[in-house]
């Protein structure tokens, strides 16, 4: 038979537990600041290509 299972101390213990790895402020950081970095390289990678003017020449070889 199983032990009853009280959900604050549960909550308690893990919250309290010194063995638990997080990613913390740093972690949030660090994703938020590389998700920052891909949106400007993005906006730049648009912009670059918006001043892109090209004609399409017709092939010689289809006359």
């Amino acid at each position: 038979m199983s032990t009853p299972v009280n959900p604050a101390q549960l909550a308690t213990a893990l919250a309290l537990d010194e063995t638990k790895v997080t990613p913390g402020l740093l972690g949030f950081v660090v994703f938020a600041a590389l998700g920052i970095a891909t949106w400007f390289l993005l906006k730049s990678m648009n912009a670059r290509f918006k001043k892109i003017d090209f004609t399409e020449q017709p092939d010689p070889k289809d006359d």
